[in-house]
């Protein structure tokens, strides 16, 4: 199989990342691999060929993490064709691009769309992924796996909202790493209008009911085509805990991974979201379940591998790899 993975850019990409995991198990599972950035790509307008200066991800036997990426990112970017690939991994993250290089942001689904249209395997799928890689995803999913919500960008509506529900968690719509994330203890929150005020700087605001059990933190569960990734029976999960009095777990923000056991309540919610998932080509994403809700679906480049290795001594992406080879495949 012939493989690029999409970053945002190639030099500043991080050993311990996931993409860094799923590109060293296609490279040692004897794939032709390759990093790709987002502003890496040409089409011609001679010979019509999509192209990209792309840098090799060539595995050795003494490599670590570091040492795989620091050649990876040693070596001179080579001219490959685009409509060669067997498949591309979309890994870049618009919303980091949003403020620094807008131009880069959309880059991603708009190349992704046009080789999928040239019949390359492109997952996620980026059709839905430009609805995905918003919050607003979650709200097509049965109400029944997500907590109460509102969209908007009305101060107004914000205060109606709260004084209605009570305890609320206000963040952007496009939005991640926990980045203006705030806690609303309900009607007459002191600190509402600069919690507001913060938010909707960013655009559009997402206000969730809080859910029982949030500040004990959240579930990050894999999922692979619509199911739990699994490696050796032992299913790709764990839980993200808080530090200190901060209520955001992600790990960006301080937080620290712990083993999680699934059971009922998280496979019935991986029953209802299923389904849609694989219809809208949602190859693999992770969500993040609160006392049997989904709060968010990390769809565009979902991270968490290193701690799943850590914790499980398990190397998911292996499974990864080989379910994107067989979805390539003929």
């Amino acid at each position: 199989m012939r493989l690029a993975f999409l970053v945002n850019d190639v030099d500043t990409e991080v050993d311990e990342y996931t993409t860094t995991r799923l590109a060293r198990a296609a490279a040692r599972g004897g794939h032709e691999t390759w990093y790709i950035g987002v502003g890496d790509l040409e089409l011609g307008s001679s010979d019509g060929l999509f192209a990209a200066m792309a840098r090799a991800a060539r595995w050795e036997s003494d490599d670590t993490l570091a040492s795989f990426m620091k050649r990876i990112k040693a070596r001179d970017a080579e001219r490959i064709v685009m409509d060669d690939l067997d498949a591309l991994v979309l890994r870049n993250e618009s919303i980091d691009d949003l403020q620094e290089r807008p131009w880069a942001s959309p880059m991603g689904v708009v190349f992704g769309q046009m080789l999928a249209e040239r019949g390359v395997t492109v997952v996620n799928d980026p059709d839905t992924l430009h609805r995905a890689t918003s919050k607003l995803y979650l709200e097509e999913f049965p109400e029944t796996v997500r907590p109460r919500s509102l969209v908007t960008r009305n101060k107004q509506a914000i205060e109606r909202f709260v004084d209605e529900v009570g305890h609320c968690v206000v963040k952007p719509l496009y939005g991640a790493k926990g980045r203006n994330v705030f806690m609303i203890d309900g009607p007459g929150e002191t600190n509402l209008a600069q919690m507001t005020e913060a938010v909707l700087q960013d655009g559009y605001a997402i206000i969730q009911e809080f859910i029982d059990g949030a500040e004990d933190g959240d579930a990050r569960i894999f999922l692979l085509e619509g199911r739990i990734l699994e490696r050796d029976g032992r299913p790709a999960a764990f839980r993200r805990v808080p530090t200190g009095n901060d209520p955001r777990a992600n790990i960006s923000t301080g937080g620290r991974s712990v083993p999680l056991e699934i059971g009922e309540v998280e496979l019935g919610i991986v029953e209802a979201m299923g389904a849609k998932l694989v219809a809208d080509g949602m190859f693999l994403v992770g969500i993040d379940v609160i006392g049997g809700h989904v709060v968010e679906i990390n769809a565009e480049s979902p991270g968490g591998f290193q701690s799943v290795e850590r914790l499980y001594d398990l190397d998911i992406a292996e499974t990864v790899i080989e379910a994107l080879e067989r979805r390539a495949s003929p």
